[in-house]
């Protein structure tokens, strides 16, 4: 695994790391796209660089983003919350779009699917696996608050948004000229459209999801696009606005919030037994009898 101080290499170039409160390692992000809906309405960035794709597992209901610097001679792209089951159509999309894929990154210790990350690996020479230091899980990079992803001229950056699980993180990407607008947060299950992962198991805590959801993401500016990890009614996007005004258990109060959390009264995921040792591991192989990192 590699250090945290360590940068790493995209082409010949290095990211020009700005002057951290706590270093880790600093890497290049960069987007050419149109987004997808805001609730139903189309709308897009206003970035030349980024290349964006929603991708959909339906088993789990659990979206992956494709984001690629098509600005970039490289064109290095990373892939945020792979699903195993659709490894074979990430890898076949990132071929035809003629990108480098750098990096598979996961929001979470995942408890409803095994995650693609050890199959792309396996599959495409180089792929680094990311994942945050606080899962307790193995990757290549283990991310810290504050940590950036960069892939060719822009980057996403790291907060920490746990309470669903003790190691949940959001990557919004960078603020600035260079960087594409509205920012976009990939939420994983911290917030969801109109709702957000429950809380008891995996060192969920209410309390905490409450806090971390008002002040890493709520603190977004309003236009901000939400891309969680999932979604069980057919929507694809939302606004952190959006979510301010209506998500029907993140507007209550903390107390209340904590109220409903514990009374959902939700059945044991089908899946946790087999998904979650997977994932602490970053995945499977082909042949899903050897665990990779």
């Amino acid at each position: 695994m590699l250090s945290k101080v360590q940068f790493l290499r995209i082409s010949a170039t290095f990211c020009a790391p700005t002057p951290p409160k706590r270093s880790s390692f600093q890497q290049i992000v960069t987007f050419t796209a149109r987004f997808g809906s805001r609730m139903g309405s189309a709308s897009h960035t206003t970035s030349s660089k980024l290349l964006f794709r929603q991708l959909f597992e339906k088993e789990s209901s659990t979206y992956t983003y494709l984001l690629a610097d098509v600005s970039h001679p490289d064109k290095p792209a990373l892939l945020v919350d792979p699903v195993d089951k659709t490894v074979d159509r990430d890898v076949a999309l990132v071929k035809e779009l003629g990108l480098k894929l750098m990096y598979a990154i996961n929001t979470h210790v995942h408890a409803d699917h095994v995650t693609g990350t050890g199959l792309l690996k396996s599959k495409v020479p180089g792929v680094k696996s990311i994942i945050s230091k606080a899962s307790d899980a193995n990757a290549d990079l283990l991310l810290e608050p504050g940590d950036k992803i960069c892939f060719g001229s822009l980057f996403l950056e790291v907060r920490a948004t746990p309470g669903h699980t003790q190691g949940c993180v959001t990557y919004v990407t960078g603020d600035g000229s260079e960087q594409p607008q509205p920012r976009m947060a990939f939420t994983g299950d911290a917030l969801l459209i109109r709702g957000c992962g429950r809380t008891d198991f995996q060192g969920g805590s209410s309390d905490q999801l409450y806090n971390s959801v008002h002040s890493q993401i709520f603190t977004l500016p309003k236009d901000t696009f939400v891309y969680p990890a999932h979604d069980y009614k057919g929507f694809s996007a939302s606004t952190v606005g959006e979510e301010m005004q209506y998500n029907p258990r993140l507007t209550k109060d903390k107390e209340t919030f904590k109220s409903i959390m514990a009374n959902l009264n939700l059945s044991y995921p089908k899946m946790i037994d087999i998904a979650v040792p997977a994932n602490m591991v970053c995945g499977l192989q082909d042949d899903e009898t050897k665990v990779v990192s």
